[in-house]
């Protein structure tokens, strides 16, 4: 009888364990939908991982929004429905701190850059940075520095040059890293400043130059959840994929630094 009893017991502990476990699977295992919002230069590579992570997970389908950080943090802002924020620099992510607009402890430093001066393929009039001033070059593109991350770190690369008073009425400001790669691209401008992963990506530009480590803050991408994500948990399986081995090699294939 007491053989029975105990039979049973373990029996119902199981049931009861066998809940649990479903109760928390049931978002994951049913129909989700994310949507991702993160910084132009990730577009490729992200699009590339999503994929990946869509075959580990069928169930759940990302969404993503890319353009300037400074947009993006704008739209989370005003209430837009954002699971997970990627940005090219910490300061956007400091602000939605600071508003409480995200969730504690999902906070964590992605990925790193660095900042080139490019130019059309087929250019040989420019070869650095000094020479942006030369009759060779009449407009420079740069993402405007207030609200795009790129165009922040281009700013502080001329500034660092001393050049960047003598190069303004030369600047063109564009609303995203990836609009000045294609002003270099369709030859509108002869020369712009953007990450070596855009540039990568691209056969019709050349890098020129590399600025030096120490004209610019750190080229960091943070990431974390959106307070109002209605799905915190799959946001976070994802974030963390992001740091996974397989997400890094994706990564470094486009340029990117851990």
């Amino acid at each position: 009888m007491i053989g029975r009893r105990k039979f049973i017991g373990l029996s119902l502990l199981a049931f009861l364990s066998a809940c649990t476990a479903s109760s928390l699977s049931s978002e994951s295992s049913s129909a989700v939908t994310l949507t991702i919002s993160a910084a132009s230069s990730l577009q490729d590579a992200l699009q590339e991982i999503g994929n990946l992570y869509h075959q580990q997970n069928p169930n759940i389908k990302l969404t993503y929004n890319f353009g300037s950080s400074g947009s993006l943090r704008h739209q989370i802002e005003q209430g837009a429905p954002v699971d997970v924020y990627i940005s090219a620099d910490g300061q956007h992510l400091d602000i939605l701190e600071d508003k409480n607009l995200l969730l504690n402890n999902t906070r964590q430093n992605l990925l790193k850059n660095e900042v080139v001066l490019i130019i059309k393929q087929n250019n040989h009039n420019i070869d650095g940075f000094s020479q942006l001033n030369s009759d060779a070059v009449s407009q420079i593109a740069i993402g405007v520095p207030d609200s795009v991350p790129a165009g922040k770190y281009a700013k502080e690369v001329l500034d660092s040059l001393k050049l960047y008073q003598s190069l303004e009425t030369k600047l063109v400001f564009a609303k995203n890293v990836r609009q000045v790669l294609a002003y270099v691209e369709t030859g509108n401008v002869e020369a712009g400043i953007v990450y070596s992963t855009d540039a990568r990506i691209s056969e019709g530009v050349k890098i020129i130059a590399t600025a030096p480590i120490n004209s610019h803050s750190p080229i960091i991408y943070p990431v974390a959840i959106v307070r109002d994500s209605q799905h915190p948990d799959i946001a976070q399986d994802f974030s963390r994929f992001l740091s996974s081995n397989t997400a890094k090699n994706v990564f470094a294939e486009y340029g990117f630094k851990n």
